[in-house]
């Protein structure tokens, strides 16, 4: 297994690119399974969870020619169903929640699917209620194997119908919008989730031949085609990546540009930063984080302690309250942070107590932290990493503490960011891998 060796309390600068968006790869890539024709993809991040997936379509039959570092070709016109039965696909799927995105797609063109259960995070429960009862009432039905743990899936007549969804599942709402673009009749999704990255699916499966109005709303309609057609799509920068940097940043009292991105594509994730003492300014075509000794935590109008939570875009994403916890152990003030989504997200405090921080867990949601502001510093320890966003908030601690830390389960880490140890060590951090 490998590690993370880092020699913390250096500060850094420099200029970072961020990768591709994690989030929007697991659906814009199950999206190339609804047509025969070549799709053009470009700005896909090397991480290990969108390289499985792509194994994964390989293993269908789809076509994969990696035109250079992160640009690819697909061409779904051989697609192999039976392999949705094999031993590998069911090992494969099992590894990545991802996968489950798989199935809108196989049931719009193909009729039927397989979907094991799927794996991802160990961050709670997270259901599946959403995908399923918004594909029944496509007309596709289930079967459920209880030895296996998994659906057999069939949709021999998919028929467009009105749903309102319980909760703005992402992956539900894109798994959904996948099998209605080809169903017969109106489609119409209320409560949907409206992520930059489902403003980035419906948009490409738009380019493809898809009817879908309602874009970047939570009340999508759409008309259903008979078929869909190749296209280019380019992925947005990864939003989560943008917040961990500004995090790193505040966290390490350093100055550091991210380039290629627009502020207007983060949402409410510059504002909460804000409200924790970090500046995020625009310049030009890049985001600047100055350097600042004090950061400071706001109170509300008041007086009383800031509360940051997450919700459902537009609100602020859960994918990065670890990140604004972490922070929070340096600024000057106390906040409380609220893990609404997620019920097992704040479980890595313990590591962050243990490196000095005062923070109070109040139970599986709610944690309030005593920032330190910079007066005592957090001390290197070893750890591991619990899931990917915990992962890179104690990576983002270590790199701010006094001494040598070491961080297990690296893979984690690996999921959703690329060559994380390379670029950070070009910003002047002392990171390196071992086994």
């Amino acid at each position: 297994m490998k590690s993370f060796k880092i020699q913390g309390g250096n500060k850094l600068s420099g200029e970072i690119i961020p990768q591709g968006a994690k989030n929007e790869a697991l659906q814009v890539l199950c999206a190339v399974l609804l047509t025969p024709d070549e799709v053009h993809m470009k700005n896909v991040p090397d991480i290990l969870d969108v390289n499985r997936l792509i194994e994964l379509l390989e293993g269908l039959g789809v076509k994969v020619s990696r035109i250079k570092h992160n640009e690819y070709l697909f061409k779904a016109d051989r697609v192999k169903l039976e392999y949705i039965t094999s031993k590998e696909f069911y090992e494969k799927a099992t590894s990545i929640r991802g996968s489950v995105m798989i199935l809108g797609p196989l049931l719009a063109r193909f009729g039927r699917g397989y979907l094991p259960q799927p794996g991802g995070d160990k961050i709670g429960r997270r259901r599946l209620d959403t995908h399923f009862t918004g594909l029944q009432k496509l007309g596709i039905e289930f079967t459920y194997n209880d030895d296996e743990k998994s659906y057999h899936v069939n949709a021999s007549n998919l028929k467009g119908n009105y749903m309102l969804l319980e909760e703005a599942s992402v992956t539900g709402t894109a798994n959904i919008v996948m099998a209605a673009v080809m169903a017969k009749g109106t489609t119409t999704i209320f409560n949907a989730a409206c992520e930059p990255y489902l403003v980035q699916l419906c948009e490409m499966l738009n380019r493809m031949g898809a009817q879908i109005q309602g874009i970047g709303s939570n009340l999508l309609t759409i008309e259903g085609v008979k078929e869909l057609h190749g296209t280019t799509h380019t992925l947005l920068a990864d939003m989560i990546e943008v917040g961990s940097f500004i995090g790193l940043a505040a966290m390490t009292q350093s100055e550091l540009t991210i380039k290629n991105v627009q502020l207007h594509n983060l949402g409410l994730i510059p504002e909460v930063f804000r409200r924790i003492g970090v500046s995020v300014i625009q310049k030009g075509e890049d985001i600047w984080v100055p350097a600042k000794e004090v950061y400071e935590i706001e109170t509300f109008i008041d007086g009383s302690i800031m509360n940051i939570a997450d919700a459902p875009w537009p609100g602020f994403t859960p994918d990065l309250i670890s990140i604004v916890l972490v922070v929070a152990t340096q600024a000057k003030g106390s906040v409380l942070i609220h893990q609404k989504m997620f019920e097992s997200r704040l479980f890595f405090v313990d590591k962050l107590i243990d490196m000095g921080a005062r923070i109070i867990l109040c139970d599986p949601h709610r944690a309030t932290v005593i920032g330190l502001n910079h007066e005592q510093a957090l001390k290197g320890i070893k750890m591991s990493s619990p899931d990917i966003r915990a992962g890179v908030a104690l990576l983002i601690a270590a790199l701010s503490a006094k001494g040598t830390s070491i961080i297990e389960n690296i893979d984690q880490i690996d999921r959703g960011y690329q060559n994380i140890d390379t670029r950070l060590r070009h910003l002047g951090a002392e990171i390196e891998r071992i086994s």
